[in-house]
């Protein structure tokens, strides 16, 4: 996939062809299943390639929770999408920007705890997002099924970037709770179709996952657990630097396009304020505090090297939770 090319023209014919019309046509219209094209089973690899119209693509995935507590996100993307392309292309941030948009939920309980796209060039990226079941599950206890969601980019994805440039791709896990302790068998056998011969702990696929991916975890303000201080610790102990608190959540794609344009070196944080201002964005105040500190350190990802760190969430009384792997919880907790 990746051919084509975004246009403006398109994406805001449609939203008049729309009218009142939500741009969830899928989820809103009553769909209780994941739609087939975004369905991750039994599907080889998302790819990401070169082509003659595209011969130095650039993957870019973005993941977002739509349990609960995070049911206003994608639509606030949606909305926001010709900003990021915009920014992106014609401010020369990446010149061949592929984008696969999917949506997180939680394995234990959901319809659809995972939904994956495909990375498009062009405004088929917005048909994904479409097609995007707005569930509002989740499992209510501060985690969700982010580790599978890794699962699935770190083994479900082949990238031109990283296969013929050594190149990482970037990845944007868009959400406000923590994932489980690890990846475990029977859901990667269930939601996925791998038969995982062991599970996989959290860490271990972290470490998989950001060889190839150069992977950010933003929580924008409006979700349950905006500022929580249990989950950012969480997540910068995974991620190192690479967690993005967001003040406003119509902010997100500024904030991912910026984002790319630092790690591309096409511009410093001043000079990606500059062009918000340039194409009308009032986000400006909320990226550059977001940024300020990927803006201003720019050397490898820093985690820690102690697995116990990532033992959160939950109690450490282990006989509260069930002996089945599929059923097991993080214990401890994350000490800031």
């Amino acid at each position: 996939m990746g051919s084509g090319r975004w246009s403006t023209d398109v994406y805001d014919a449609a939203a008049r062809l729309r009218g009142d019309a939500s741009a969830f046509g899928y989820s809103d219209s009553g769909a209780r299943t994941t739609h087939p094209g975004l369905d991750p089973r039994g599907v080889g690899v998302r790819e990401s390639r070169d082509s003659a119209e595209h011969p130095r693509s650039l993957a870019v995935a973005v993941l977002f929770d739509v349990t609960g507590s995070m049911g206003t996100v994608p639509r606030a993307l949606q909305a926001k999408l010709p900003q990021l392309l915009g920014l992106l292309l014609r401010k020369g941030y990446a010149a061949h920007p592929q984008i696969m948009f999917g949506a997180i939920g939680d394995a234990t309980c959901d319809q659809a705890p995972l939904q994956v796209g495909q990375f498009e060039s062009d405004n088929r990226m917005d048909g994904d997002l479409e097609r995007i079941l707005l569930e509002g599950g989740g499992g209510g206890q501060k985690t969700e099924s982010y580790e599978l969601a890794m699962y699935f980019m770190a083994r479900h994805t082949a990238t031109d970037c990283w296969e013929k440039r050594r190149k990482r791709g970037y990845l944007f896990i868009v959400g406000d709770e923590m994932p489980y302790a690890k990846v475990k068998p029977r859901e990667v056998r269930n939601v996925i179709g791998d038969d995982l011969t062991e599970a996989v702990p959290l860490q271990a696929m972290a470490a998989e996952l950001t060889r190839r991916w150069d992977t950010y975890y933003i929580l924008p303000a409006g979700a349950a657990y905006a500022g929580d201080g249990e989950v950012l610790g969480f997540w910068r102990a995974l991620l190192g630097q690479n967690v993005i608190e967001l003040a406003d959540l119509d902010a997100v794609c500024e904030t991912i396009a910026l984002t790319i344009g630092l790690g591309e070196d096409a511009i410093d944080l001043d000079a990606g304020l500059t062009d918000l201002a340039d194409v009308g964005s009032t986000a400006g105040p909320e990226v550059g505090r977001a940024l300020a500190v990927i803006g201003a350190s720019r050397g490898q990802l820093v985690t820690v090297a102690d697995p116990a760190a990532l033992e959160a969430p939950g109690t450490a009384d282990a006989t509260a939770r069930s002996g089945n792997d599929d059923l097991d919880l993080p214990g401890g907790n994350i000490r800031l």
